[in-house]
């Protein structure tokens, strides 16, 4: 089973949440915080695999809940969930330890999913947040890796490219005058040539392979 603490300071939001989660027979609240103080409280006296964890709450935010929780119990991840699609707060949550940044529109596959990633060692990004935190995160001074795989055409690189700088598929379609639709079985197939997982992971690449 995995024990989950979920931090978020109003009750409604939490129940809701707390529905999601346990959609999946697997995951269990096990610890409910109104706030960072208590969370961190909860996790002095109860074990837990992973704390959900609002940004904005009384007391104490997330983003400092989620610094003292990493640093005093490393086994323990954080996954933020919230409602703010900020880049500053999801890069800053990531420096302290978080391992995603969602929003709190997200289903509860989606939800479970992040979960999981977090668990196995990944990190999950809400695509709009991933568009504008990868590159700041990247753009680091880390030497380029080889060329682009040369099976992707020039349309796909193009697509890898914009997917880079941070562009919705909107933005895609419009930058290239295609559908939604396109650029959507566009992305699906660079992922399924390059074997990545997600969007997140194609933007990686397309920054570290110097398409961007």
């Amino acid at each position: 089973m995995i024990r989950i603490l979920l931090a978020e300071d109003q009750a409604m939001v939490r129940q809701g949440l707390k529905m999601m989660i346990e959609t999946d027979p697997e995951m269990k609240v096990t610890g409910e915080a109104r706030n960072g103080r208590e969370a961190v409280q909860l996790c002095e006296t109860h074990r837990f695999d992973i704390a959900v964890m609002d940004i904005r709450m009384p007391e104490m935010d997330g983003l400092e809940a989620t610094g003292i929780i990493r640093s005093r119990w490393p086994s323990c991840k954080v996954l933020i969930l919230t409602t703010f699609n900020d880049d500053d707060y999801a890069l800053e949550a990531l420096k302290r330890g978080a391992s995603g940044y969602m929003l709190k529109d997200a289903d509860p596959a989606q939800l479970t999913r992040s979960i999981r990633s977090a668990l196995s060692g990944g990190v999950s990004l809400e695509d709009q947040v991933a568009a504008k935190v990868l590159p700041r995160l990247l753009r680091t001074g880390e030497p380029k890796l080889a060329e682009p795989d040369p099976s992707l055409t020039p349309r796909e690189r193009d697509i890898a490219r914009l997917v880079g700088e941070g562009c919705s598929n909107q933005e895609i379609a419009e930058r290239l005058s295609l559908s939604v639709g396109t650029v959507k079985n566009h992305i699906s197939q660079v992922l399924d040539k390059l074997e990545l997982r997600d969007r997140t992971q194609l933007a990686i690449y397309a920054i570290r392979h110097d398409l961007v």
